[in-house]
């Protein structure tokens, strides 16, 4: 599918990454922009018609030059998002009008920020976003679309794609914790509060005095028998709460072979060398980001020394400036991570459901922020600490 602008410039819609040109895998630098991972999802079908999500990515030319990449797919569901409108569908639903189809531009089953629009060496995002969002309003008008959904959007991103405000901005929280170039472990705790210090070397104890054990495993050494392990675990996380894996086995495998450099895999082992659990990270140069975690057993604090604190090791010891633990989780703030504001923006064709939406994530704003201020007030660093920077 094509549709032409009043410029030069013309939007194509391609049914996979594969047909996205060589020019604009320009985010390969992160984890989540990489062509092995987003090959990787359409490969094992976790990203597809029969999984519900429809790729119709949108391609961007100036005559045969390609100048912008914006993941699009069209959904009949919104699993595998993190950013939620259900009500907004009920309300429709309660109206007599279809929700369904709905177009989103995300990472799919990841919650992490990031640029949804992918450009050329040399293309400025401001040169072309008033093309790609009239190519988005009128692919859902052929594809009988309500909405358009953009999610996490990095804020650079969002001021250049929302300039007059048309589209409705909405506001989440999320939790990261930052490096203020802490020596080591014991560092980081030291810009604690007694109380919180306290706290955290009990957890810690609690799991240590089990003779559980840390194992990290990085990259390529990562072995077929490891990733069975984990995705045993993986697998046991979903089917205690009744529900499917988003991601098959083959996914892991792809990635473990084409991004290996991007993969940190930390297993817990007991004193016998029995494997209890395990925490999949990826990574790059900045950041650290905890993704996926099980454990074959119920084990008190595991969870917290798994996917946080040897993490946290992780990234001091690698000086990277980041850890992202994954979306959700006030235990969070209790054990270092910052409130950071996240944002969307969204778009409905009838223009009566706009101007509620518009109204009322104005209301949610300021009840996210809110929150976010709360949060930021019981952060447990002390006063006299040196503290992570602030953003």
């Amino acid at each position: 599918m094509t549709v032409n602008s009043s410029t030069s410039l013309t939007a194509h819609f391609v049914s996979s990454v594969r047909d996205v040109p060589d020019a604009l895998w320009t985010l390969e630098h992160m984890p989540f922009g990489s062509r092995v991972f987003w090959t990787a999802l359409e490969d094992c079908g976790a990203v597809s018609a029969q999984s519900g999500w429809l790729a119709r990515h949108m391609v961007l030319f100036d005559g045969e030059r390609a100048l912008a990449f914006m993941p699009l797919f069209v959904k009949n569901h919104h699993r595998g998002e993190y950013v939620f409108d259900q009500g907004w569908a009920s309300a429709h639903a309660e109206h007599g009008l279809d929700y369904y189809p709905r177009l989103v531009s995300s990472v799919p089953f990841t919650p992490v920020v990031g640029a949804r629009v992918w450009l050329a060496a040399g293309v400025a995002l401001s040169d072309v976003a008033a093309v790609l969002m009239q190519a988005v309003r009128e692919l859902a008008e052929r594809v009988g679309a309500s909405s358009w959904h953009g999610l996490f959007i990095e804020p650079a991103q969002v001021e250049v794609l929302n300039p007059d405000d048309e589209l409705a901005l909405r506001h989440g929280c999320q939790f990261l914790w930052r490096n203020a170039d802490y020596a080591d472990f014991d560092g980081f705790l030291n810009a604690l509060t007694t109380k919180r210090r306290k706290s955290i070397r009990a957890e810690r104890r609690k799991v240590a005095e089990q003779g559980i054990r840390a194992q990290l495993i990085e990259g390529a050494d990562i072995t077929e028998a490891d990733w069975l392990f984990f995705y045993q675990c993986y697998q046991r996380t979903y089917a205690v709460r009744g529900q499917t894996a988003y991601l098959p086995f083959e996914f892991f495998q792809q990635i473990g072979v084409g991004m290996a450099n991007n993969l940190l895999l930390i297993v817990a082992c007991d004193a016998q060398g029995n494997r209890l659990a395990a925490a999949l990270f990826f990574k790059d140069a900045t950041t650290l980001y905890g993704r996926y975690w099980g454990a074959v057993l119920d084990i008190d604090c595991l969870h917290f020394e798994l996917c946080y604190y040897q993490g946290i090791e992780y990234a001091i010891a690698q000086g990277l400036q980041y850890f992202d633990p994954g979306t959700q989780g006030e235990h969070k703030l209790t054990r270092g991570f910052a409130p950071v504001i996240t944002q969307s923006l969204h778009w409905l064709r009838d223009a009566r459901f706009m101007d509620a939406v518009q109204r009322h994530v104005a209301r949610e704003r300021v009840g996210i922020q809110g929150y976010f201020d709360d949060a930021t007030a019981i952060l447990p660093y002390r006063e006299t600490a040196i503290k992570p920077p602030a953003e």
